[in-house]
């Protein structure tokens, strides 16, 4: 961080150890004893309702654009990219892109896709569910998320290995080991990019009733996107709906195997599979922080928090505070607080929806059909701060009869 905040007294955390652990006991100790801890690369908000008052401070801007900065990468293909980003821009440039996208992200146009989402969910799950046994993130998260990507753009889902794999390599700029990851993200990226380029001049070509025609017209008002602004939005769409729900999917089987009850709950009612998502997605969210930025001098809550500061939300601490919610919990019938895996205030995921709907429609269908999942040998993860999820998730299962 190019600032500095008074947290003298504040435990230290290194978050950019692979090793650390942002949801691990001694997070949640220090949660107990003050609302933030410093960091190698800022603050760390642990509490719910500060976080809840910081993600909506009028002192704070949306803190991502720097991250690629922070690890020292601050010219290049990647650090053009990541500035180009509808999340990293502020004001009436990022309300002016936020109006032009969101017809994209029509509720009736992803909810005309639901039965194709049930459809695939079932027929993955007809790979593996006789033998009792997947590696979830290669036989369902992966193939599901990248072809739900598919169905959503009006491309053929054969080409879901492409998807997977460039988007995959991509999601490593999302993690503390992105310097070193840097020659595979930008080789993703110009893949990704010569995709997109192709996509965007056959809509123009044959318009059709999809997301991508819908960006591309959008791009025909007075008021239009600019090429540019096209392509890095369709590349935003393909990487984020992506690795979120990949990742989600990953975690949420992780937080059903420990709490087997409300596995076989869902499996009974399947009706339940939105506020599942937001179960999962409180306790267990892929993106671990979010990110905001001190652009004055302030002072909150008695802390003095200098202009440049990076300030990181931490949305799993937040939303396990015991002061919320009862501790420990995890209930797919209860009522609670909105959690913060999807961000908040101007910097709401703008493809919310997407992610709720396709893996609200997956879930409930994989708990009526894989009983009492176990974790097997050979897990394995991503570092736990960043944007976190299995890399494998081998599970053994009990096929419904």
């Amino acid at each position: 961080m190019t600032g500095t905040a008074t947290t003298d007294a504040a435990p230290y955390f290194d978050v950019a150890d692979p090793g650390f652990s942002i949801t691990s006991a001694a997070v949640h100790e220090a949660r107990e004893s003050g609302w933030y801890a410093r960091t190698n690369y800022g603050l760390a908000i642990l509490r719910y309702d500060e976080v809840g008052r910081l993600l909506k401070h009028p002192r704070l801007r949306q803190g991502s654009v720097a991250w690629p900065a922070h690890n020292g990468v601050t010219e290049g293909p990647f650090a053009d990219w990541w500035a180009s980003w509808v999340l990293n821009k502020e004001g009436e440039e990022h309300h002016r892109l936020r109006r032009l996208m969101n017809p994209a992200f029509s509720p009736k146009l992803i909810g005309s896709l639901v039965p194709r989402f049930q459809a695939l969910a079932d027929e993955l799950i007809d790979g593996f569910a006789e033998a009792g046994r997947c590696e979830f993130v290669s036989e369902f998260a992966e193939p599901y998320a990248a072809r739900v990507i598919a169905v959503m753009l009006g491309i053929p889902e054969s080409q879901w290995p492409v998807i997977a794999r460039e988007s995959t390599t991509l999601g490593l700029a999302m993690g503390v080991t992105v310097r070193q990851d840097l020659g595979r993200i930008e080789e993703a990226l110009a893949a990704l990019y010569a995709y997109a380029d192709e996509l965007i001049a056959d809509r123009r070509r044959h318009e059709r009733d999809d997301f991508v025609s819908r960006l591309v017209s959008a791009s025909r008002d007075t008021d239009k996107l600019s090429d540019a602004e096209l392509r890095d939005g369709l590349l935003l769409l393909i990487f984020g709906g992506f690795d979120t729900t990949r990742n989600q999917l990953g975690l949420a089987m992780q937080s059903f195997v420990r709490h087997p009850g409300q596995w076989r709950l869902l499996a009974e009612r399947p009706d339940l599979g939105t506020r599942a998502v937001e179960e999962v997605m409180r306790v267990n969210p892929t993106v671990r922080w979010v990110t905001r930025e001190a652009v004055e001098d302030f002072t909150f809550q008695g802390l003095d928090i200098e202009a440049g500061t990076t300030v990181h939300l931490w949305s799993e601490s937040a939303g396990t505070d015991p002061r919320v919610f009862s501790e420990r919990s995890f209930d797919i019938t209860a009522e609670r607080k909105p959690h913060f895996g999807f961000g908040g205030g101007a910097h709401h995921c703008l493809g919310h929806f997407v992610a709720r709907s396709d893996m609200s429609e997956a879930l409930p269908l994989l708990a009526r059909r894989m009983r009492d999942p176990r974790i097997g040998e050979g897990a394995e993860w991503l570092p736990d701060s960043g944007n976190t999820g299995p890399v494998r998730l081998p599970l053994t299962f009990t096929p419904a009869s």
